[in-house]
């Protein structure tokens, strides 16, 4: 695509419109935020998103869906995932139907030309991502640290040139190139070749504001005044000393699931009781769930009131 086509094209003509655009689709995006997803789309470079699990990294992805307006293709990442479910697969009993037939028919010597045709292919992700038609497809690769380092290997060539080899096909390169975000809950370190062929940020929690726009957003049956305990309680816990009590703080999505929980309690204000009682909404692990105790629910909610 050249300059001039791109120009055209582009979706976001500021670094301002993309926050806006996000947060149409439901998404409060920082500054920082905004500025990488705007470089990656002027670049159409994939953009590597790392960060602390419940963060938002996918949900950025299903958001720059819908306001691009493309198709959301994602590929989950786990250990033992193999490139033909991340690429494609032949459809082997289609093929073998062919070949019976074409042995039927004394046709049998170019059968095998024929069966490794286009259509014979079951598409995955990636080649999907490849091959969608323009407007092109947002393609999420979620939790890439899960992966194992060949399968990042593969990756390589799709993450460069937006194209992939296929032995009995050629190269497939990419009709319109796809909007690629790659997530990492950083399980472990990636390769040094993967980062270099994409854009990085490191998505950290939001402040209180940003996560008091989200609650919100999302849980508009909140009163005023429990929005803004969900959204301040949840930052004291994510600070220090109390953030020292928890093996790991709640993230954006369990900010959301607590107030409407809290909701559907008919709750129009926190006290220590009900934050211990709904504490499994907050926390995953026994343990965190034992150490919010009334005396340290009291606590923060008392540092909450004493800090508006």
């Amino acid at each position: 695509m050249t300059d001039a086509t791109l120009a055209t094209t582009f979706p976001f003509p500021t670094i301002d419109a993309v926050v806006q655009a996000l947060e149409g689709a439901g998404y409060y995006a920082d500054r920082r935020l905004a500025t990488a997803v705007f470089l990656a789309l002027k670049l159409q470079r994939p953009l590597l998103l790392e960060g602390e699990p419940g963060v938002g990294k996918t949900e950025l992805a299903k958001a720059l869906s819908g306001a691009l307006q493309r198709e959301l293709l994602r590929l989950q990442c786990y250990d033992g995932l193999e490139q033909r479910e991340a690429l494609y697969e032949w459809n082997y009993a289609a093929q073998l139907l062919h070949m019976r037939a074409a042995e039927a028919h004394g046709a049998a010597r170019d059968v095998e030309a024929e069966v490794y045709q286009p259509h014979y292919l079951i598409r995955r992700p990636l080649l999907q991502a490849l091959q969608a038609p323009a407007p092109g497809a947002v393609l999420l690769i979620d939790e890439v640290d899960r992966a194992d380092e060949p399968f990042e290997a593969f990756l390589l060539e799709y993450l460069g040139e937006y194209q992939i080899s296929i032995p009995e096909l050629g190269t497939v390169r990419a009709l319109v190139p796809p909007v690629t975000l790659l997530t990492s809950n950083r399980t472990r370190e990636l390769n040094d070749a993967v980062k270099r062929r994409c854009l990085y940020h490191w998505l950290d929690y939001p402040d209180r504001e940003r996560e008091l726009s989200i609650v919100r957003a999302q849980v508009p049956g909140a009163s005023e005044r429990l929005s803004a305990q969900v959204a301040a309680f949840v930052a004291g816990l994510r600070s220090a000393p109390f953030a020292n009590a928890f093996q790991r703080a709640p993230g954006i999505a369990e900010s959301v699931e607590w107030a409407r929980a809290l909701v559907a309690l008919d709750t129009l204000a926190l006290d220590p009781e009900v934050v211990v009682d709904t504490a499994g909404i907050l926390f995953k692990q026994r343990d965190d769930v034992a150490a919010l105790t009334l005396d340290l629910a009291s606590e923060l909610l008392k540092a909450e009131e004493a800090g508006t």
